[in-house]
């Protein structure tokens, strides 16, 4: 039974991750590929590291697998930030029918 599961995490972390891939390229600026990038491939490949970790039981790939999904939630959000942060200073502009600019608002109140 945990291999059934370990097994459909690890499709749906796949299925994940290429959504994120087609959103990667389909999106019209950085900001919104950061966030296909971000969500959708994160997401995936922790599911794909869990379900990796459940149908390889309790040994060395299976600490590994969770040890490698912790570290995938703590740094790809993280950078995806950093990216976005760094284009914005450095003066890339939204997507021509962006409808709102929160980060420009707040800046311009302090």
């Amino acid at each position: 039974m945990t291999d059934i599961i370990g097994y459909i995490l690890i499709m749906i972390g796949i299925l994940f991750d290429v959504f994120g891939c087609i959103g990667l390229v389909r999106f019209p600026d950085v900001y919104n590929r950061l966030q296909a990038s971000t969500k959708c491939v994160t997401l995936g490949t922790i599911l794909l590291l869990v379900g990796v970790a459940l149908v390889s039981g309790s040994g060395a790939t299976g600490a590994k697998a969770i040890i490698c999904a912790v570290f995938i939630l703590i740094t790809s959000p993280t950078a995806a930030h950093a990216i976005a942060k760094g284009a914005y200073a450095s003066g890339v502009a939204l997507w021509k029918n962006s409808v709102v600019d929160k980060y420009a608002e707040e800046t311009d109140k302090r």
